[in-house]
């Protein structure tokens, strides 16, 4: 998922983290040799991380806590899980190579709802990352989907149902094309919807370091949060909300914040007393993976920091005004690359409720915390594991499930 620790000179299938899998480039985040090194440790405050408890994950097992995980059904290299407003019966998975498959009801059809794979670069990170279904899907039937195409480049295309459980063919219509060529990594990969607006991060372009700087140029659409109206709009493939934070001002209209490494998953907490939040899980360089936990206000216009931090720690000069994370994690226990995450809101996992999800690809233990606007300095284990996981997800009426590139998908009980 972006950021790796060395460069590759074999496919990254057989090397990435000794581990095997089709999809290790996007979950994997981890940090590259190359750029230069960040200091030995952070200016701030990092999470402390208590050892994992309970059994490990193999198909349906028991934790300490109660909870356990349902294996669902087999995918190829599923990288996300979403639920599509309308069809409480349906749960759709990304396939990495470029399908979209369909869960009705906890099992898998055989026909896919989508398949593009004549359209996707499939290698290392590359891939079908990421599809969105708007508010007004039921009606509309319209829906997104985010990938690389043939050249690298991330696109995000729009497409149309035919029925409830499969697309229409000949409906694509290319909505935004971002070049991304120079290296396979850091594609960012996930989009979500909230109002009209479609918001997606990009990744800074992969390589060590983000030489060419994306993360903190202004001008190109790398490194950032972006939000859009997908629709089109007089004439144009895409209109940009008028209170973007760039709007009649230096920069690309499109930013809603900048200075990301690679947002790989990130997520929305909308069932907050004080507004929508906004949870990024930014996969870090050599060091460190962090969180930030804030507001949709805070968020607009936030430089996060990357290159100039890593974490709490300078990287690559420090500027003035930055975003600091709110949660940090070390590679010390293993990590490699954080996967959020969602705040739980299923009433049957009461030992979890409330709490902010997440994992990472190399170390596979599940933890949470509770959510706060103060920085997080403690979290706990769930005491399961989910190998090479890739993403987490909830259905319209909460059920939370795990995504692995191996291929099973889970689902959390209580």
């Amino acid at each position: 998922m972006g950021g790796y620790r060395r460069r590759y000179t074999v496919p990254l299938a057989a090397v990435l983290f000794a581990t095997v899998m089709t999809f290790t480039s996007t979950a994997c985040a981890g940090s590259d040799s190359s750029g230069s090194g960040a200091s030995a440790a952070p200016t701030g405050a990092t999470a402390t991380d208590t050892p994992a408890t309970g059994a490990k994950s193999d198909g349906a097992i028991t934790s300490a806590r109660g909870l356990r995980l349902n294996r669902v059904a087999d995918f190829d290299a599923p990288v996300e899980i979403k639920s599509a407003p309308g069809y409480r019966n349906l749960m759709f998975v990304v396939e990495q190579a470029g399908k979209v498959r369909v869960l009705r009801r906890g099992k898998k059809l055989s026909k896919p709802f989508l398949n593009i794979t004549n359209r996707v670069s499939y290698e290392q990170e590359r891939g079908l990352l990421s599809v969105a279904f708007p508010p007004d899907y039921k009606k509309s039937g319209r829906f997104y989907v985010y990938y690389n195409d043939s050249t690298g480049d991330i696109r995000v295309d729009e497409y149309h149902r035919q029925t409830a459980v499969t697309a229409k063919r000949g409906s694509r219509r290319s909505v935004i094309r971002i070049p991304h060529r120079e290296n396979s990594n850091h594609n960012g990969g996930q989009m979500h919807f909230l109002g009209d607006n479609l918001y997606f991060g990009t990744g800074d372009g992969g390589g060590g370091g983000d030489e060419p700087g994306n993360a903190q140029n202004l001008d190109v659409l790398l490194g950032k949060m972006i939000r859009i109206d997908p629709r089109r709009s007089n004439g144009k493939a895409y209109s940009v909300p008028k209170s973007n934070p760039f709007v009649g001002r230096s920069g690309r209209d499109e930013i809603f914040a900048y200075g990301l490494r690679n947002p790989f998953r990130w997520s929305f907490d909308k069932v907050t007393g004080n507004g929508v939040h906004m949870v990024i899980a930014d996969v870090g360089q050599e060091q460190f993976e962090e969180l930030n936990y804030l507001t949709l206000g805070a968020a607009k216009g936030a430089n996060f920091g990357w290159n100039k931090y890593e974490g709490f720690s300078e990287y690559d000069g420090a500027r003035s005004g930055t975003t600091k994370p709110d949660f940090v994690t070390t590679h010390d226990r293993g990590n490699c690359s954080i996967i959020g995450g969602i705040v739980v809101r299923d009433r049957e996992l009461k030992s979890i409720r409330g709490r902010f999800l997440y994992s990472d690809y190399c170390n596979n233990d599940v933890r949470t915390f509770r959510p706060s606007n103060r920085r997080i300095t403690k979290t706990r284990s769930t005491g399961l594991t989910v190998p090479q996981i890739s993403s987490f997800g909830e259905s319209i009426g909460g059920a939370v499930y795990a995504t692995s590139t191996s291929g099973p998908v889970y689902r959390l009980r209580q």
